[in-house]
């Protein structure tokens, strides 16, 4: 079977399904390809035509591709996707990266800012307190993903200082950086998704034109440590037309 892992415990719909799902996720299967028909996936995975059915039901449903009559099955243009930070943290721990497959970074800055009124309240301290703020903006082929901000308590600026400089970090991401340096990691993490109409500030730093009018996706994250102290709040706002979407499998 093409591509199948070795210790791979899922249905075999879920398999196949994966198989494919990755092959347009990396553009080896690339908008307008078709996929094998029903009866070829059945042969090639040595499974029944429905579970072969079932796996492209799955792949229809998530909008990765479609059936057309007396063709096939046909990989549809991929959407615009929006990465969370906890995507990003995931991903940096494993990679020391948070660029998404054809990311880039760009517009570091950093610095010890008073605390805005909404941010001391996530923090626990009181508003115009200091806090270091690191921000950047995430861009792929598209053009902007997103404008990403991470508000980290101001104390960790005496064992790393390079948190309030306007330059990209090295080594990882902020929290891998405060982890080996304190042995404070993230055991919690609590994530939030809201949408709202884009305010003339968000408009800004999306690099939008100040006259929009556009709907975005507010990302953010709370990462805390063993004891539940906060070790930084990250707000992500994604760029308007942007897809944010998970996968998951039902167990039964």
């Amino acid at each position: 079977m093409p591509g199948q892992p070795k210790a791979d415990n899922r249905p075999p719909y879920a398999r196949i399904a994966g198989h494919y799902r990755d092959l347009i996720g990396s553009g080896e299967l690339a908008p307008g390809d078709l996929l094998p028909s029903i009866r070829a996936l059945a042969n090639q995975w040595n499974v029944s035509t429905a579970t072969a059915d079932r796996a492209m039901k799955l792949l229809r449903d998530e909008k990765l591709v479609h059936g057309i009559p007396g063709v096939g099955t046909e990989v549809m243009a991929r959407p615009v996707s929006l990465a969370s930070g906890s995507e990003r943290h995931d991903r940096s721990s494993k990679t020391k990266s948070s660029w998404g497959v054809g990311e880039k970074s760009s517009g570091h800055t950093a610095g010890m800012v008073p605390a805005p009124k909404d941010v001391a309240r996530v923090l626990g301290i009181d508003p115009g307190d200091d806090v270091i703020r690191r921000s950047r903006v995430y861009r792929d082929a598209h053009g902007i993903v997103s404008h990403s901000t991470s508000w980290i308590p101001a104390e960790f600026a005496r064992v790393l200082p390079e948190l309030a400089r306007s330059e990209r970090l090295k080594g990882g991401l902020s929290l891998d950086l405060i982890a080996e340096a304190t042995g404070r990691q993230v055991e919690q993490r609590i994530d939030e998704e809201t949408a709202r109409i884009a305010t003339k500030e968000d408009l800004e730093l999306l690099e939008l034109d100040a006259e929009t009018v556009a709907a975005i996706l507010v990302l953010t994250a709370r990462f805390l440590d063993v004891d539940g102290q906060l070790l930084e709040y990250g707000v992500d706002l994604g760029a308007p037309g942007r897809t944010r979407r998970t996968t998951s499998e039902v167990l039964r």
